[in-house]
């Protein structure tokens, strides 16, 4: 019998897009933080963007999984038997499916421990594992990357192997990204092991293809941003005025996506009770997607005191899932 178990440890939603809505589009540039795609339309869409043939990197890392879950396993078993397996940033687990379909076969000793900031997805995933692995022991955190990670860790317990899929690492800028796997190897007892996916570089053309589809599903996830802030904070964008802008540098490896103001206009948040201006082509900063190469992983080691202690690339290597340990 699968048990489930749902912990909320977040402020209210609507508090948190409050916040998060007056701090970005107060600053010049504007900007707002990624996780504002993901409400319910967002996740759905996103699913979509995850099925299209020009991103690339759901297949990578499922290939990855597929070709690798006997290998995960046994790394993941070398230092104790019994784990949690800790998923910061959840989303809908699809690809994590395939290793807890595979470990459960196998008998192996270990919880699963989904956090995501997500109700929604989170409800989808632990609807689904419940036919799809129903020996499976689900303890879900809802709430973002910290707060989880500091409830894990604190928490007592079997040692964790921490996951952070999806090429997720690469929401953040190189030294917010830095700082996050800082935490994470705070968080870590020395026993824990931490499997990282990376998006590596490649030709920017098939980059930027990902993230500008020509069906316009990247465009739609972009601008139902604005959407979710016009229901739930009573503000008045017309999406009509705001055109979506991906770009990619190849030098750096940054992806950078942007809603472009096509009109000078005035936009009023009835939550914030407060108007913001809009020039002729001013953006709001939306997402970055970070690219990497082996040296900037190498880098990412060395700074937060972690060894690599395996590379698992898919077969075109565009993609790596890294296993780290303490030093």
């Amino acid at each position: 019998m699968q048990k489930t178990e749902f912990m909320i440890l977040t402020e209210t939603t609507l508090d948190l897009v409050t916040e998060a809505v007056k701090k970005g589009l107060s600053k010049y540039p504007k900007r707002l933080p990624s996780w504002l795609f993901y409400d319910e339309k967002g996740d759905k869409i996103f699913q979509s963007i995850m099925a299209m043939p020009e991103y690339y990197l759901t297949g990578c890392e499922y290939e990855i999984f597929e070709l690798y879950k006997e290998d995960l396993l046994q790394d993941f078993t070398r230092k104790g038997d019994v784990f949690r397996l800790v998923e910061l940033g959840a989303g809908d687990g699809l690809k994590t499916e395939v290793l807890l379909r595979h470990f459960v076969a196998k008998k192996a000793a270990f919880s699963f421990q989904p956090i995501d900031a997500s109700e929604t997805v989170l409800e989808q995933l632990e609807k689904r594992l419940k036919k799809s692995v129903p020996l499976l022991e689900i303890n879900a955190i809802i709430g973002q990357y910290e707060t989880g990670l500091k409830h894990v860790s604190q928490a007592a317990g079997s040692r964790a192997v921490y996951m952070f899929l999806g090429a997720n690492i690469g929401n953040f800028t190189l030294g917010q990204s830095s700082d996050l796997m800082e935490k994470i190897a705070t968080a870590m007892r020395n026993d824990d092991l931490l499997l990282v996916g990376f998006d590596l570089k490649k030709n920017p053309h098939t980059i930027l293809a990902a993230y500008n589809d020509k069906t316009g599903i990247t465009r739609d996830f972009n601008l139902n941003l604005l959407t979710r802030l016009n229901c739930e904070l009573g503000a008045d964008f017309d999406v009509k005025k705001f055109t979506h802008y991906p770009c990619y540098d190849p030098a750096s490896g940054t992806t950078k996506s942007y809603l472009v103001s096509s009109v000078k206009q005035e936009v009023f948040v009835e939550a914030l009770n407060e108007s913001f201006s809009f020039e002729e082509g001013e953006y709001i900063h939306t997402e970055i997607s970070q690219k990497f190469d082996l040296p900037m992983i190498e880098k990412l080691a060395r700074e937060n005191g972690l060894e690599i202690a395996k590379y698992y690339f898919d077969s075109r290597k565009y993609f790596v899932d890294v296993l780290f340990e303490k030093k």
